[in-house]
């Protein structure tokens, strides 16, 4: 007798599996790194294989219909057996190393707490973030890729727009209630402080007269901010959790500006390694639903 006919989609079982055990759609959702739509469409989908419900969803939880739980009794064995299986036949799994240049900044703030997700999908793959502040050299591989904050106008490399960044300046709550009046503006490092140019030229403010601190980096520049030392550059996909809790808020009453200043993934001219393109298709696809 033919399997074909009675096996489901086996996407949309894995899907099922991994909500099952979790009983969450979100930490299913992290562990096979997709999102929470797509995952729930597989489940859908295998809900209308089988043309019954396996999930009773509810506003803050979820649980298994009483078949659900009979299903997932009976599939989990056979998903474990097939692992093994798997595990048996394949060849020994050697480690590519993948060196990514990017600012000390968007490492901590941003990528590395979603970087568990890459790693889960490409376990080959060992991830080596170098923080800099000058742009890695990716012709001269001295990184495989960089992810920079600019313009997009870097010569003589590739340069794809991951994400806009929407920018405000942004202080500390004691600061803007007793010492805004020309306070001194936090910056990061940098020939070119295109931020606060763009912000006041759009705004039509004079920030001249306004004394300037210069800090290494950005995580610098926040720190600074959130003790009450003056007023930053905020932006806002790298402070979100910052303004959520209070610890910065909007300095001015205007709205943030939508730059055209964002998040770049730089690779070399030429073709690149198979590491290089699994990356930039993970991070091109996170930063979409971002």
């Amino acid at each position: 007798m033919s399997l074909h006919k009675d096996l489901p989609p086996l996407l949309a079982l894995r899907a099922f599996e991994a909500v099952a055990r979790h009983l969450s759609f979100i930490k299913a959702a992290n562990e096979l790194s997709v999102t929470q739509s797509a995952l729930s469409h597989q489940v859908q989908k295998l809900e209308q294989h089988l043309g019954k419900s396996l999930f009773v969803r509810r506003t803050r939880a979820i649980d298994l219909t009483e078949d659900g739980q009979h299903y997932y009794d009976e599939i989990r064995p056979a998903l474990h057996a097939i692992a093994a299986a798997t595990r048996k036949q394949q060849a020994p799994c050697t480690t590519t190393v993948l060196r990514i240049g990017l600012l000390a900044s968007f490492a901590t703030l941003w990528l590395a707490p979603r970087l568990a997700g890459f790693i889960s999908r490409y376990p080959q793959i060992q991830v080596e973030l170098r923080p800099a502040i000058q742009l890695a050299d990716v012709a001269g591989d001295e990184v495989d890729l960089a992810i920079r904050y600019g313009k997009g106008d870097w010569p003589d490399v590739q340069a794809t727009c991951l994400m806009r960044e929407k920018i405000s300046p942004v202080c500390s709550p004691e600061f803007k209630a007793s010492r805004l009046d020309n306070g001194p503006l936090l910056m990061a490092t940098s020939h070119r402080p295109f931020e606060w140019t763009d912000w006041s030229h759009h705004y039509q403010v004079d920030i001249e007269h306004n004394p300037r601190i210069l800090l290494h980096d950005y995580n610098i520049v926040v720190e600074a901010a959130v003790a009450g030392q003056g007023i930053a550059m905020g932006r806002h996909r790298l402070i979100e959790r910052r303004l959520k809790d209070g610890s910065l808020v909007e300095a001015f009453d205007w709205p943030p500006y939508q730059s055209q200043i964002g998040y770049w993934l730089i690779a070399p001219n030429g073709p690149t390694s198979a590491a290089t393109t699994c990356f930039s298709q993970w991070l091109q696809e996170l930063c979409a639903d971002a």
